[in-house]
This record gives C-alpha cells, structure tokens and sequence, in this order.
C-alpha cells in the first residue's frame, strides 16, 4: 500500500489505468469486429 507521501501519485497513476484499460477495451472490441467481418 502506499505511504501516504504516494497517494497522489498513486491515484494519478491509478486513473491512467482505467482510462487506458476503457480504450483499450473497446479498440479491442472494434479490431475483433472487423477480424470477424472479414472471416464471415
């Protein structure tokens, strides 16, 4: 856990996760979209 000296950064890192966890989520789901466009 961190200190808490961390714990802006660790929420600042934190909310950078989540946003690149949420577009990484979906550009997956559009590149699986297309994959399954091309093979049907």
């Amino acid at each position: 856990m961190a200190s808490g000296n961390d714990m802006k950064a660790a929420e600042t890192t934190y909310g950078g996760f989540l946003t690149m966890l949420k577009f990484g989520s979906a550009g997956v789901a559009i590149v699986a979209v297309i994959v399954i466009a091309l093979i049907a």
